[in-house]
């Protein structure tokens, strides 16, 4: 007898270990079925996925309430609050990027590249599913449709395990997905969601090698060291969004606020909201540029030479630099030019999203290739530090590492390869 059928639900209860393994290896066999799914297939299921999570709206809503009230009596931020939230717009929204995901190219099956030997052996290197993909998330519902939509798009199992602040609207999300998706031939078993909360899952979880081929965390900062520190699975994450705007001294002053206020406040609790900003000593419009910051609900914490420019800024810590704040708080630097700023990003920047605003082609160009970020801008918000953003439909999380996948990932990132060798009969000498 396996370890499936001989774990009593009593027995799984007792023991987050059990109930991890058995519902990895029921996914690792529906992940069998569901990349063997065509293509077309895949994308028809998320179709009906998106529209069974557009006809559950209002009992998404009602399990969303019941989040929201936990979280405001146990004293969650405004930042954290807003990421938990929904209302019919948001909703619409999750629901429209399952299907955008549906329509995009499936990557599975691709060539890579290939190549014929003068023996006559050919070589073909093609995506396929990376396998089981253990998804730990925090306080975002919308986490639980973008990771099944990108997961089953790529013929990937997703083995979801979201925070106890989101625990009604995930349930009720994913009540609604995993209808569409039955519909459509998806064995449920595909994409399940843990259904204990007991953070001994998320150990069970980070140990499972050989049943979860891959863990991407979404959350805050303890979550990801903690899964980066005990895993003993491959690991797809960033650690903070420390992300810089430069406002080069040949930056337009109208787009340097705009980009700037935007970058900060238009929703201060992503991972792509700009922490700290960065104004070159040159720049004529620099008092101006912090008292928008300052007039639009942002605490500004800056250096001596920031202080100088508004009596409102106050000083900086030398933490300041190396915090993401996720609320309505930015740390102002004044820098003596681009090298100066190059220094300070290289120092501080947690090596995701950095951007230099400038009507300096060259100046742009320099920083685009000396910053090593994984995603860098010129002359745009931060703020567009999104996988639907940048046209992949969803995206799973954005890497800050250096392996297998960089930025935003989502269908490509959620793939591998292997290679296919067609011979006629050839044995080595």
């Amino acid at each position: 007898m396996n370890r499936m059928t001989a774990i009593s639900p009593g027995a799984e209860a007792a023991d987050p270990a059990a109930l991890v393994t058995r519902l990895a290896e029921a996914a690792r066999l529906a992940q069998r079925t569901l990349a063997a799914m065509p293509s077309a297939a895949r994308a028809a299921a998320l179709h009906l996925a998106a529209d069974a999570l557009r006809a559950a709206t209002p009992a998404v809503l009602e399990a969303n309430a019941k989040d929201l009230a936990a979280g405001k009596a146990n004293g969650l931020s405004g930042a954290m609050l807003d990421r938990l939230a929904l209302d019919d717009a948001r909703i619409a929204g999750i629901a429209d990027a399952v299907a955008a995901v549906a329509d995009l190219p499936d990557p599975v099956g691709q060539v890579i590249d290939q190549s014929e030997q003068p023996n006559g052996l050919k070589f073909q290197r093609i995506r396929v599913p990376i396998g089981v993909i253990g998804i730990i998330y925090e306080s975002r519902p919308n986490v639980t449709a973008d990771a099944t939509a990108l997961c089953v798009r790529a013929g990937n199992a997703a083995l979801l395990r979201g925070g106890s602040e989101a625990v009604h609207s995930n349930r009720a999300i994913h009540a609604a997905l995993v209808e569409g998706l039955i519909q459509g031939g998806v064995p449920a078993e595909a994409v399940p969601l843990i259904p204990s909360q007991d953070r001994a899952c998320v150990g069970a979880m980070l140990t499972a090698s050989g049943l979860i081929d891959m863990i991407v965390p979404r959350g805050g900062k303890s979550l990801v060291a903690r899964v980066q520190a005990d895993a003993r699975v491959p690991v797809l994450a960033h650690l903070d969004g420390i992300n810089h705007t430069y406002i080069h001294h040949a930056a337009d002053p109208a787009m340097a606020e705009a980009i700037a206020v935007n970058a900060k406040l238009r929703r201060t609790g992503i991972c792509g909201s700009m922490e700290t900003l960065l104004i070159d000593s040159a720049y004529p419009k620099a008092a101006a540029l912090v008292a928008a910051l300052i007039d639009a609900g942002c605490e500004v914490r800056g250096d001596g030479r920031a202080q100088a420019l508004d009596r409102r800024v106050i000083p900086a810590s030398a933490n300041d630099w190396d915090t993401e704040y996720l609320d309505a708080i930015a740390s102002v630097a004044v820098v003596d030019g681009l090298e100066d700023a190059l220094a300070h990003i290289a120092r501080h920047s947690s090596a995701h999203t950095d951007v230099i605003v400038t009507a300096d082609e060259a100046a742009a160009e320099r920083f685009l290739a000396e910053v090593d970020s994984a995603i860098v801008m010129h002359n745009a918000s931060s703020q567009y530090a999104d996988g639907g953003e940048f046209g992949l439909g969803a995206e799973i999380g954005i890497a800050t590492g250096r392996l297998h996948a960089r930025g935003p990932v989502a269908l490509e990132g959620l793939t591998t390869y292997k290679w296919q060798v067609r011979g006629s009969g050839q044995t080595r000498p």
